[in-house]
């Protein structure tokens, strides 16, 4: 199986949307239809209802931006090792980014890309169960490229053309990035642990003394690695990791 799987290309068929209220909806929607495979992906034009992690939307300006979902078959994983293919997804958008902006890249725990200190691009996966097997998953990636100007409710958003000061082919850019996640798929597939030691090669802040905010209280702590369950792994402070929703990050 794992290797049928390996030879359905991520991104074939890739279908292009004029307008959706979230590629995430539309992937899911077809999944559960029964009318598409591991690997299609859907790009959209415009988003009327883009979605964000933890129930935040994800705003992006018409024709400017990738808004992009693939749908996954998770085999072999197990859900509660999920979080494999949350870091397999990130480091193919990691990867894709870092070819454009360089060095400064890196992942935030858990999903976002950022560009020093600028998100890049956020990630948001959903899940299909049947019964206790994961059937499904959808992986939607947001990821500025050509924007410039952006709302100014979001801190610290960057695209690929403030850095860089090009303007690039959306579709194509859409499209190597299904390659770049084709790589990081193939490699989930032989070998998950090094997808772990990828992701913390690349971690945001790694070794460094971060604040982060829980219950409204804000402590500092050093960013030490993230685990196979997604959990953040820190020193100096009064835990040893912290779940994902349950700290804020306080960047300034």
């Amino acid at each position: 199986m794992p290797s049928l799987l390996s030879a359905l290309s991520i991104g074939n068929p890739f279908t292009e949307l004029a307008e959706v209220d979230s590629t995430n909806n539309y992937a899911m929607a077809q999944a559960l239809q029964g009318t598409a495979n591991h690997g299609h992906a859907w790009f959209a034009w415009r988003q009327t209802a883009g979605k964000g992690s933890r129930g935040k939307s994800w705003s992006a300006a018409y024709g400017q931006n990738i808004t992009l979902s693939v749908l996954l078959s998770p085999y072999p994983l197990v859900l509660s090792y999920s979080f494999y293919l949350s870091a397999t997804v990130a480091l193919a958008t990691y990867d894709f980014f870092k070819t454009f902006a360089g060095d400064e890249t890196s992942i935030k725990w858990p999903n976002d890309i950022y560009w020093r200190d600028r998100k890049a691009a956020g990630i948001l996966i959903e899940n299909n169960m049947r019964g206790s097997t994961w059937q499904w998953a959808v992986a939607g990636m947001g990821v500025n490229i050509n924007q410039t100007e952006f709302n100014t409710s979001l801190s610290n958003p960057v695209s690929l053309k403030q850095i860089t000061g090009n303007t690039y082919d959306i579709i194509a850019m859409a499209k190597k990035l299904c390659g770049c996640l084709q790589v990081r798929y193939e490699q989930l597939q032989q070998d998950k642990e090094s997808i772990l030691q990828d992701y913390n090669a690349v971690l945001y802040k790694k070794g460094e003394t971060v604040k982060l905010k829980k219950n409204n209280a804000v402590f500092n702590c050093t960013v030490k690695a993230v685990n196979a369950f997604g959990q953040l792994e820190i020193t100096d402070a009064p835990q040893s990791h912290v779940e994902f929703g349950e700290v804020e990050w306080i960047i300034r």
